[in-house]
């Protein structure tokens, strides 16, 4: 394999069992200041149990302090993990995952599909073979499965809050995906998506994935789901916050509004999306006291309001940049 050569990325390590030749599975981790619980994340993909040859590339979103890159250095070094460690010098997660995902587009001659998961998530040890045996039997483009909350003061009640509960329940054929962080994708997708693969536009706001899967809709690339692939994803205390959920939920909402205006330009798709946003703040306050009730939680219900909130204020400009700092995200 060659060194990188687009200007925005260096090769920071390579492990001694690396062979971009050899890999048919590529899994993919941006990371960002999470160098503990990134080596928990590499440790779960390192002990997956699946027959088929698979490597792991790191991309690293802190150029400067690096500290988790030299985490995943110190990890590939010791085991027996094939990988290598990608700098990714433009802040921003959307810069992060086009790094990676353009690394092994151009790098890799015999990769069948890139696997995705975050710093701060460990894998199942059948994660990988169940997201590409759900490919094959569905005859999916892109896969996704459930992301577990793993709440680190104990808030169990809130894994089904809409902020954490997953999309859908069963395996099989879905209409789309929303989440990049447990995911399997196709090479005919990224062989066939222009890059960026993800706009930088969504870098701090989130939601370049949802963005991508939409886009790849309209190429048309099938999508599906897969409930025995879980990733168990850490969730620290300021995330069960009431602050912190109803910033989520209108950022959702937000970014659910910009999608829409990206996919119907112009006037007549403006207004359209603008009179769906009206519907969906008018219709809020009955959803909230059903989902509210049903859950017995106001938290629950209130999500339904924030996130209409949100497509609305999106609607004028205002859109919250929840990823700019990552320490209180």
């Amino acid at each position: 394999m060659t060194e990188p050569t687009h200007p925005d990325t260096s090769l920071h390590y390579r492990s001694p069992s690396f062979d971009a030749d050899a890999a048919e599975i590529v899994v993919t981790v941006p990371t960002f200041r999470r160098p503990q619980m990134l080596a928990r994340t590499l440790a779960s993909i390192a002990n997956q149990d699946f027959t088929e040859p698979y490597c792991v590339v790191v991309i690293e979103n802190d150029a400067e302090k690096r500290a988790g890159a030299e985490a995943a250095k110190r990890f590939l070094q010791a085991s027996r993990l094939p990988g290598l460690v990608l700098l990714a010098h433009q802040r921003g997660n959307c810069h992060a995952y086009n790094a990676g995902w353009r690394l092994v587009r151009e790098s890799f001659t015999n990769y069948s599909a890139v696997a995705v998961i975050d710093d701060d998530e460990e894998a199942d040890p059948r994660w990988l073979s169940a997201l590409c045996g759900t490919a094959q039997d569905v005859g999916a483009d892109i896969v996704g499965g459930p992301q577990v909350p793993v709440f680190e003061t104990g808030h169990a009640p809130l894994a089904r809050h809409p902020v954490f509960a997953p999309p859908y329940e069963t395996t099989g054929l879905v209409p789309i995906l929303y989440s990049s962080g447990n995911v399997l994708i196709a090479r005919q997708v990224l062989e066939s998506m222009p890059m960026p693969f993800l706009d930088p536009a969504f870098n701090f706001i989130g939601g370049g994935d949802s963005d991508f899967y939409s886009r790849a809709r309209e190429h048309g690339f099938f999508f599906a789901w897969c409930a025995e692939a879980p990733v168990y994803e850490s969730i620290p205390a300021r995330r069960t916050t009431r602050s912190w959920l109803s910033a989520r939920g209108r950022r959702e909402g937000a970014i659910s509004a910009l999608i829409e205006n990206r996919r119907r330009p112009g006037f007549t798709g403006h207004m359209r999306t603008l009179a769906k946003s009206f519907l969906m703040l008018a219709a809020a306050p009955l959803r909230a006291l059903r989902h509210g009730f049903e859950a017995r939680s106001a938290l629950h219900g209130m999500y339904y309001i924030h996130a209409a909130t949100g497509r609305l204020g999106a609607e004028f400009g205002q859109i919250n940049e929840q990823y700019r700092n990552p320490e209180a995200n």
